[in-house]
């Protein structure tokens, strides 16, 4: 790494690709805008053989965990978010991971550190306090409306909000106002470059028909009925063309290949272009994640929500319902009946939704992130209060972590 550069390390999970959609957009964010004066690595500190095995393969199994154990999953959400288990869960997180953080935070030398995934706040505050390091950190919350109160930890120099409701529900949990911004969630950059490309010309270029109403359809391992729904949309007798995307999960992708479909298709497996898919598209049915969410509000995309997880992804529902952007629907007589209320006269309700997404949400978010980070890092370091020196490393020596 170049010694005149800042260096800057963003942390984040696999628990699906909200995530790592969120740090690689941030990442090119700060390419794009200080490339020449900045090198920047995204790493996921639960990948380390070090971090306990139960730990290592919940990002793998929490798909299955989801779609197998729904009422666990939502009972566990609730009981945890609420102010003791939230510091319960913190003290374990930093015994299992400070190590980790640790190690990661000594092999890359960060000037600043980001984090888009909530499990890591608590460890890299104890990793910076017992190191006596004064490093700027921001926290960026990839959830609409309804966030777990493990986001919110006090410590981060900064935390990025998507929304207001977010925002006050920061500063309910103790955050101060100096510390909440509001940004939007970051999306790749490419969206706000693509928002000027006439979407007939992008299908031509995608193979798509240049002139039929665009289907995209998103899948995920969590929504078991998507095939069956989109025979259903195949059935439906409107005049469209669908590009599916099964993600990377090749089941999907079979059942995709093996299908007889009725209306002009595009089936791929995982894609690397989807703000291209996006912007050439009309609408999307996909789940309620907050960055596939956020990532077709900032494309001008009506949404057909066809699953949400308890707690967060319900909050994007509510957003995206509310604000009149798209529907949740859980039955084959609700998407016919979306579907011909949308297409019905020329496609004028769908004309207005897809203006209704494109208003919500600030398609920049990643460069005003990259810009708050910028800013940190030419600002007085906060000192370390030895009073929590102490604290941590009682709680280490108890357990016998080393530090």
């Amino acid at each position: 790494m170049g010694e005149d550069k800042k260096h800057i390390l963003i942390l984040t999970g696999d628990a699906g690709m909200g995530h790592r959609s969120a740090a690689e957009a941030v990442h090119k964010a700060f390419e794009e805008k200080y490339g020449s004066l900045c090198e920047v690595v995204i790493e996921n500190p639960l990948n380390n053989p070090k971090v306990p095995e139960i730990i290592r393969r919940s990002q793998s199994d929490y798909d299955e965990i989801v779609k197998k154990l729904p009422d666990l999953y939502k009972m566990g959400y609730k009981v945890s978010d609420s102010t003791l288990p939230v510091s319960i869960m913190e003290a374990g997180l930093i015994v299992v991971l400070y190590e980790v953080i640790r190690d990661t935070i000594n092999k890359y030398q960060p000037d600043l550190i980001i984090t888009t995934y909530p499990v890591f706040q608590a460890p890299i505050h104890a990793a910076l306090v017992l190191k006596k390091r004064n490093i700027p950190n921001i926290t960026v919350i990839t959830d609409l409306t309804k966030v777990h109160l493990v986001w919110f930890n006090k410590a981060v120099s900064r935390c990025t909000a998507p929304t207001e409701s977010v925002r006050q529900q920061a500063l309910k949990a103790g955050l101060s106002p100096e510390q909440v911004m509001v940004t939007g969630i970051p999306v790749n950059p490419r969206i706000m470059k693509l928002k000027q490309k006439d979407k007939r010309e992008l299908r031509e270029t995608l193979d798509w028909n240049r002139d039929l109403t665009s289907l995209l359809v998103v899948g995920s391992p969590r929504i078991e009925t998507l095939v069956d729904t989109v025979k259903l949309i195949d059935h439906s007798g409107h005049a469209l063309q669908m590009a599916l995307v099964a993600g990377g999960n090749d089941s999907l992708y079979k059942d995709f290949r093996e299908t007889d479909w009725h209306h002009p298709v595009k089936i791929y497996n995982f894609v690397d272009n989807l703000p291209e898919l996006m912007r050439a598209a009309d609408f999307i049915i996909c789940k309620a994640g907050g960055l596939i969410v956020t990532e077709s509000l900032a494309s001008g995309l009506p949404l057909l929500l066809v699953h949400a997880l308890p707690g967060q992804e319900t909050g994007n529902v509510n957003f995206v319902v509310e604000n009149n952007a798209g529907c949740m629907c859980q039955t084959p007589n609700e998407f016919l009946e979306t579907l011909f209320h949308w297409l019905d006269h020329d496609h004028a309700l769908l004309d207005k939704i897809a203006e209704n997404a494109s208003s919500l949400i600030p398609i920049d978010a990643a460069f005003t992130i990259a810009d708050l980070g910028w800013d940190l890092l030419n600002q007085p370091a906060v000192k370390v209060r030895s009073k929590e020196v102490g604290r941590l490393k009682e709680l280490l020596d108890r357990l016998d972590v080393s530090l």
